[in-house]
């Protein structure tokens, strides 16, 4: 059973806007992981590749730099499901990619977690993601 959705939003430059979010919303910043060191995001150096705010328990936005290009009207924003289990990401993955387009492949991460990227067919993007 699906635990969270969780909005999540790509911008330019990712610590200037969680900080005016945090201004707007309040919260607390957490979780912030920098592209820095890590060999798949080289040449990012100072990105975030990670990000959340933590307005409250049942409201968490989470954040990123943009990595492939500009941010472009309506891309900015994908979807984060945090699942139950990997019996439940398969069967989500496997249904939204069979007629939608993969932007990362169902796999296992750094993060501890087993992870996805799908554009579903009405151009929705969704990200799939289930701890380990």
């Amino acid at each position: 059973m699906m635990k969270q959705l969780i909005p999540h939003l790509t911008m330019k430059n990712c610590e200037q806007t969680i900080n005016y979010y945090q201004e707007v919303f309040g919260g607390e910043i957490k979780n912030v992981q920098l592209a820095d060191g890590n060999e798949m995001f080289k040449g990012h150096e100072g990105k975030y590749i990670h990000s959340e705010l933590h307005i409250n328990e049942n409201c968490v936005m989470y954040m990123n730099d943009t990595f492939h290009g500009d941010v472009q009207h309506g891309n900015a924003i994908q979807l984060s499901l945090d699942l139950e289990s990997e019996e439940e990401i398969d069967r989500i993955y496997h249904v939204l990619s069979a007629s939608g387009t993969v932007k990362m492949e169902l796999q296992d991460t750094f993060w501890n977690a087993r992870y996805a990227v799908v554009t579903d067919k009405h151009g929705i993007t969704w990200e799939l993601n289930v701890s380990k």
